[in-house]
């Protein structure tokens, strides 16, 4: 951990999460505390004694003490903490404690759960007034999820209960059954009154029944162990070359390097002695936990900015299958079998939900099965990258346990990820070559293999079409084959309905059969509607460039709903198809398809447009 000193002599360092639901009084609190300790500038107090928030009750001339903390216009405008506010203070025994207070409202979570990542310490406010709330739950469960390794639960607002040891004793049996099925073993309750300011500094006069510590002794005495550290690894996040000085810079963790260790770069597996350090102060013979450095290897092995260095002695295997606990932030769902970009430290690869195991109910801590996840939800799931990275166990590693998950369209951040364990699959499925491959057997047919993928609404005539294409192809010699939408959801996909996630998981199969089919050297067509944008950017990737043509049927709702060659409309319009695309659900339309055509001409001059580009 960081407040543990480290070779290179840095002052102890304790991060502190500050944390609960809105107006439990954590700006409040905090700010008291900094405050009270002289840690703040005095010129910032006195503006907290002028400066009020809309519809404060607070007397002329007192200190807001929820001011100090803010620092976004908004935030003092609407009253409320948007972003994770960090102060800094010290503590009488030497140490420096970072405190980040992070935002109440639910919307806000994704903040809090990032501060929460990097913090040693937590306290989870409860109003005495409002008892345990599902954001108090929620708040705790990530705190617990992110490896915390000490959380205080502060019962704040008990003068408003004349500072009652009975509705402390009330409080604390109620989030007791929380803390125990959460595994949280070091932990703590504390009574205060942040507004009147007992048992926050100073004791008081009206807590005289609590012979427990204040909240700031409480965290003057914690001694905090520090992680294991018997797995040093090296995250390379450049390469940095000056002259002929070739050096690998990032920042070591969890141990010690020293030159002439043996190491091995993952995920490439290729192995090297480790023959200088350097610092800007000069050369090191030993690195230690949390030294940013550069290393020079021997050999000069290829290696890349997102590769780790491990020992050789204990380094485990990359993985590209993994159960993890996973914290949604995304306003859209999580759905599976859609691709993330998967981001850990310096490393990138596109990933794939496989599986949602289940999600957490935050009030009862029961496992309940689920399809999606929704925004601020918590659930575990299993991932699949496109290539092994190297991942540890969170329980391990913080460092290399974590990742969040992006959208690869919006480049928003959607999850924060943490290892559980790599599956075992990962290690006993290999890529198997064969000499013969995908050019050679299309060179054979005397064709470019490719696959010709139609979208666009049910009744927009891609199947028609495809079909009058393969018909044409068949007549000049060509060997093509057709995929159906219909068709395979007889077979291939009967398990599959029309859901965000059944969708997504059935344009994966699709362009899975597809590449294996281009891979044997065929035309490939598919007649898909295929409504959502990025899982056909997914299916794309699966293809070398050139090979996947993506054709836009687009015709006009109206001539579809008239053609209604299925009765699909009819049933939609009679409710018996909530799902149907471009009325119960949307049809997002292509951005940059290779082909559009109009559905409202003739076939025949649709599919000459179409063998043009096929041949």
């Amino acid at each position: 951990m960081a407040n543990v000193k480290s070779s290179a002599g840095i002052k102890p360092l304790i991060r502190l999460l500050t944390c609960g639901s809105v107006d439990d009084g954590k700006s409040t609190l905090i700010g008291r505390l900094l405050v009270e300790t002289d840690s703040i500038p005095h010129d910032t107090v006195a503006t907290a004694r002028s400066v009020r928030r809309g519809g404060s009750t607070i007397a002329a001339g007192e200190i807001d003490f929820s001011l100090l903390t803010d620092g976004l216009e908004a935030e003092r405008e609407q009253g409320i903490t948007i972003d994770v506010a960090y102060r800094s203070m010290s503590l009488l025994n030497g140490s420096r404690l970072i405190i980040a207070d992070a935002p109440g409202h639910e919307q806000y979570t994704r903040n809090m759960a990032v501060a929460a990542s990097r913090s040693d310490v937590a306290l989870v406010l409860l109003d005495a007034a409002r008892g345990v709330r599902s954001q108090t739950l929620r708040h705790l469960t990530i705190c617990a999820l992110m490896g915390v390794s000490r959380v205080a639960i502060v019962i704040n607002k008990l003068d408003i209960f004349d500072f009652s040891q009975a509705k402390f004793e009330e409080l604390s049996a109620d989030i007791a059954p929380a803390i125990s099925r959460l595994g949280i073993k070091a932990h703590a309750i504390i009574p205060l009154s942040a507004l009147a300011g007992d048992n926050v500094v100073f004791k008081g006069n009206n807590l005289d029944w609590y012979q427990g510590p204040t909240l700031l002794e409480y965290i003057q005495n914690q001694e905090l162990a520090a992680d294991s550290m018997t797995s040093p690894h090296f995250g390379i996040q450049y390469i940095s070359r000056v002259d002929t000085f070739r050096g690998l810079a990032g920042t070591l963790v969890n141990g010690t390097f020293k030159v002439g260790d043996e190491v091995i770069i993952l995920p490439g597996k290729k192995r090297a002695t480790i023959s200088k350090m350097v610092t800007f102060d000069g050369e090191l013979q030993s690195a230690g936990h949390e030294q940013t450095l550069n290393i020079v290897l021997e050999p000069e092995v290829d290696a890349a900015r997102g590769d780790v260095l491990h020992l050789a002695s204990n380094a485990k295997p990359p993985a590209d299958r993994f159960t993890a606990n996973i914290v949604w932030l995304g306003e859209s769902e999580l759905i599976h079998s859609r691709s993330y970009l998967l981001i850990s430290g310096s490393s990138s690869t596109p990933a794939i939900v496989t599986t949602i195991r289940h999600k957490v109910n935050i009030e009862s801590g029961e496992h309940d099965s689920a399809r999606v996840l929704k925004m601020n939800e918590i659930g575990v799931v299993e991932i699949a990258t496109d290539s092994p990275i190297a991942l540890s166990n969170y329980a391990d590693s913080r460092e290399t346990g974590n990742f969040i998950l992006v959208d690869r369209s919006t480049l928003n951040t959607v999850g924060a990820g943490m290892v559980v364990h790599a599956l075992r699959r990962s290690e006993n499925v290999t890529e198997q070559a064969y000499e013969i491959d995908g050019a050679k057997r299309a060179a054979q047919k005397g064709q470019v293999g490719k696959v010709l993928w139609f979208t666009g609404l049910s009744g927009s005539g891609k199947s028609t079409i495809a079909n009058q294409v393969a018909k044409e192809l068949y007549a000049l010699g060509r060997h093509a084959y057709v995929l159906d939408g219909d068709n395979l959801r007889l077979g291939l996909n009967k398990d599959l309905g029309f859901t965000k996630e059944d969708r997504a998981e059935n344009v994966r199969r699709v362009s899975e059969v597809a590449k294996l089919m281009v891979d044997a050297g065929l035309l490939v067509i598919v007649a898909l509607v295929s409504p959502f944008r990025a899982d056909r950017d997914q299916g794309r990737e699966l293809f070398e460039p050139g090979q996947f043509i993506e054709i836009w049927v687009n015709t006009p709702a109206k001539l579809c709903a008239e053609r209604d060659p299925k009765g699909l409309y009819k049933k939609a319009a009679a409710g018996e198809l909530p799902n149907m695309t471009g009325i119960g659900q949307e049809y997002e339309a292509p951005l940059k398809a290779e082909l559009v055509l109009d559905g409202v001409k003739d076939v025949k001059e649709n599919t000459e447009i179409v063998l043009d580009i096929a041949k």
